[in-house]
């Protein structure tokens, strides 16, 4: 009777165990995996160097929203190093750049953060028509940015969309929630 009660105890802990690592995996997978941020073009959200994590679930059951800070692969290459930048037009949608300002499908986007005026329109000094899976991103220190105003990234494909940043991981002076 010992016996059985033994090897049901030892059967029991071992599930629990495999159970506790299949849940740690998921979470490092879908929230944990971490990016670092190269360059001064989201300054004054993320510095150079910021390590952040990414939420890989979010864009598997919804698409990216105006407004969000996503990293991706540029123009879908493998080698090169993950952006971020935040998402400012959606598929479907034209997007322009003049006087300084963006228009989206002919009328003024205005932003929740004061962003400085455009000098530099790009590519988007036209109006661009973004595809059925194409998104349309800026860094916010606008004046100092390669995004989708210029042919190095472009529009960038949602399969080339590798998560939504949600949190600074480091250094610790920014660790925290993303926000806006």
């Amino acid at each position: 009777m010992k016996k059985k009660s033994v090897i049901k105890t030892i059967l029991l802990w071992t599930f629990e165990i495999l159970v506790v690592i299949l849940f740690a995996y998921v979470l490092v997978y879908f929230f944990g995996q971490s990016r670092t941020n190269i360059g001064q073009s989201m300054d004054v959200t993320l510095s150079g160097g910021d390590t952040v994590l990414l939420n890989v679930l979010s864009y598997r059951v919804s698409a990216p929203k105006r407004g969000d800070v996503i990293a991706f692969k540029p123009n879908g290459s493998t080698t090169s190093h993950s952006s971020i930048k935040r998402v400012i037009a959606l598929p479907g949608e034209t997007v322009q750049i003049k006087d300084g300002m963006i228009y989206i499908n002919g009328e003024l986007y205005l932003e929740q953060k004061d962003y400085p005026v455009i000098t530099n329109p790009g590519l988007a000094s036209e109006e661009l028509k973004l595809g059925d899976k194409e998104y349309f991103v800026l860094g916010d220190n606008r004046n100092n940015s390669v995004d989708s105003r210029f042919a190095d990234v472009g529009m960038v494909k949602s399969s080339d969309i590798e998560g939504k940043v949600w949190f600074v991981l480091s250094p610790s002076e920014h660790r925290g929630f993303l926000n806006g």
